[in-house]
């Protein structure tokens, strides 16, 4: 595939198909996103079976020129393929999921949809500072106008608190970004993430990416748009935001904070772990008191990528991989279980989980994906959960004993809430007409879910498949920050010495 623009195909194809869709009706609307976003998905599994693992850490780098302002450099490193992966996995399982639930304004609901996908593979593509910054803002757009438009009834404020959250810290990366630019004489990414920046200023940079990349994470106590964004967005939207966009802070922090200011992350590492620490604990309290089913996986979400920052955070291979393992399996199995509410919100309208219970009498096929998803969520040993979970809990025991002991106290506090409502939705007496006349999953349905089903118990069972491409990358930047590594309050057990390994025997000889 050498020569071919695949990024930039990949890209023009979900845009052009936005533009046609605004012009033509409804079901030629649907039909055309559902095209757009499988095309989009075969060519990116030509990416992963053409990636070259062990190879140079950029490929398919596509760099025509500049464009003025910016360069139009496009290339793809492990973190990115896998990110961009999920992004076109999941779209046209959200227009499958959008086909019968969303009737007003399909086209340009299918317009947004597709300007999201250009917009979520530009941002982990892009190679120069200003076109992420133009791909990574500009996402914002298309999900403010999906809850505006198609969401719920307090659809109005939700979709204003998302907008001014989110924009609000990206106004300080802008500023930092143009100071990098104009030290560095450069805003390509490969060559500032190489860049040794003043130690002075690290620090106030390093500041001006978190308060951005904290809100999209989102982090404790930056985090209470997701719950309004989830509960007022279509089902589509609340997958794409859980299984994609919550991903970009993380994507941020791998590819901007650490290897660009390790001093200062090495010196803040206490905040991250502290914000996550309370985060894990705290969300996971509020998600067992909740009555609304979104709601509840929004602030399990919140839990979850709070896992992500103390693994990234950890400054070793296993939290660097466990965090990636994390954001990809929460994507697929957070975007599931939001399917699932759909799925019965499209047959009683309503989210109250009081309003459920013994769906697995009359809905045994729903019941048993919505256990496996719900198992994910926790982390069962076989699912994709349990392998980033414990990675990342892994890497940071090494660095904080402490931070590690209370965020593994979450995944206790999530068993607890995810099993309390598969128990209330899907057990007990089925004593409500109207939910004992719900009928199972249509084949649509189970088309949505199946593929994603299959995906979590591949990762759970053979994760090396996703690890092997990012392995060096996790590499390169553990080598990046090896110097500015802090030591961890973990002590070694008393008893024999270590023995020597075999490369360094003979030095004892």
């Amino acid at each position: 595939m050498s020569g071919f623009p695949i990024l930039s195909v990949m890209l023009a194809i979900p845009a052009i198909a936005a533009v046609i869709c605004l012009f033509v009706p409804a079901n030629t609307a649907r039909w055309l996103a559902l095209a757009a976003t499988l095309i989009d998905f075969v060519l990116g599994i030509g990416l992963w079976a053409q990636f070259d693992i062990g190879g140079p850490q950029w490929q398919f780098v596509e760099y025509p020129g500049s464009l003025g302002v910016f360069d139009w450099k496009l290339g793809v490193d492990g973190f990115a393929l896998l990110l961009i992966m999920l992004s076109v996995f999941l779209m046209p399982i959200c227009i499958g999921a959008s086909w019968v639930a969303v009737t007003k304004r399909v086209p340009e609901y299918m317009a947004a949809f597709l300007l999201t996908e250009v917009l979520m593979i530009g941002t982990f593509a892009a190679q120069d500072l200003f076109l992420f910054y133009i791909f990574f803002e500009a996402g914002l757009i298309p999900m403010y106008l999906i809850i505006g438009i198609w969401g719920g009834a307090n659809r109005i404020y939700a979709s204003y608190k998302f907008f001014l959250y989110t924009l609000l810290g990206s106004v300080l990366m802008l500023v930092a970004m143009l100071w990098m630019t104009n030290y560095a004489g450069t805003s390509d990414i490969p060559t500032l993430m190489n860049t040794d920046f003043p130690a002075h200023a690290q620090v106030w940079l390093w500041l001006a990416f978190f308060a951005s990349f904290a809100v999209k994470m989102p982090m404790w106590p930056v985090h209470t748009w997701l719950p309004d964004a989830h509960v007022q967005a279509p089902t589509a939207g609340s997958v794409i935001l859980a299984g994609v966009l919550l991903k970009l802070g993380g994507y941020g922090f791998l590819r901007f904070s650490l290897p660009m200011f390790p001093e200062a992350s090495s010196e803040l590492t206490w905040l991250i772990l502290g914000l996550s620490a309370v985060a894990v604990i705290y969300t996971s309290l509020v998600a067992l008191v909740q009555s609304d089913m979104k709601k509840l996986i929004a602030y399990s979400s919140v839990a979850h990528m709070a896992i992500v920052t103390i693994g990234l955070f950890a400054f070793n291979q296993q939290g660097i991989e466990g965090a990636m393992m994390v954001m990809l399996s929460h994507g697929l199995a957070s975007g599931a279980l939001f399917l699932c509410v759909g799925v019965i919100y499209d047959r009683l309208h309503t989210r109250e989980i009081d309003r459920y219970g013994g769906l697995a009498i009359n809905m045994p096929g729903y019941a048993v994906f919505f256990l496996l998803f719900t198992m994910a969520s926790i982390g069962l040993p076989g699912t994709s959960g349990f392998v980033g979970e414990f990675l990342s809990l892994m890497g940071t025991y090494k660095v904080s004993t402490w931070a590690a002991l209370l965020c593994t106290t979450g995944i206790i506090l999530g068993a607890a809430y995810m099993l309390y409502l598969y128990r209330r939705v899907v057990f007990g007496d089925l004593v409500k007409d109207d939910v004992r006349a719900m009928t199972d999953l249509s084949r649509r349905e189970i088309a949505l879910l199946a593929p994603i089903a299959a995906v979590i118990l591949w990762m759970g069972v053979y994760p090396e498949s996703f690890m092997a491409p990012m392995r060096g990358d996790v590499s390169t930047l553990v080598a990046r920050l090896a110097h500015t590594a802090p030591a961890g309050d973990s002590k070694p057990t008393t008893g024999k010495a270590p023995a020597a390994s075999p490369a360094h025997a003979g030095d004892h000889q």
